[in-house]
């Protein structure tokens, strides 16, 4: 049997080819990741591995065996939110909010590679992640209020 390890916990993978987002979503109940389009086009199921965003649709649990799995319930520590999730609350990103926890986890895994990216990096990076309800020009404040570059702007 194998493992992996989810939100820093070692857990029993019994079917390496099981589909990543069921596995996470069924298996352990963690139902942040949102299933979308099951085409790895939306963004809805992102998560990180090894603090890097994939697409939890398009997995297998066997493909992600040695890393290190980070979901949307994973980010809180000590009951503080991580920085990412309160400047989404901070600048009122989410509508109906069933994208956001892809959204966050793509701009967690931003980041993480670069600190301090432009508006244009943001944009770019957020491209392959779908809104219905069209709250982009927030969600893109609130990756830069984490950033730190609005300054606090509302």
């Amino acid at each position: 049997m194998l493992s992996v390890t989810v939100n820093g916990e070692e857990q029993d993978a019994p079917e390496p080819g099981r589909n990543l987002l069921s596995f996470l979503r069924f298996d352990l109940g963690l139902t942040g990741s949102k299933y979308g389009c099951g085409e790895g086009l939306c963004g809805a199921c992102t998560v990180l591995v090894d603090g890097q965003p994939l697409r939890a649709c398009m997995a297998t649990v066997g493909s992600v065996v040695g890393g290190s799995i980070t979901t949307i319930e994973g980010l809180a520590q000590n009951g503080d939110l991580h920085p990412v999730q309160q400047a989404f609350i901070d600048e009122s990103a989410m509508q109906c909010g069933y994208c956001i926890p892809g959204f966050i986890m793509t701009a967690i895994g931003l980041l993480g590679r670069d600190a301090s990216p432009s508006s244009a990096q943001i944009r770019e990076a957020l491209a392959e992640n779908m809104c219905r309800c069209g709250t982009y020009m927030r969600i893109q404040r609130a990756v830069e209020r984490a950033s730190g570059q609005s300054g606090g702007s509302a």
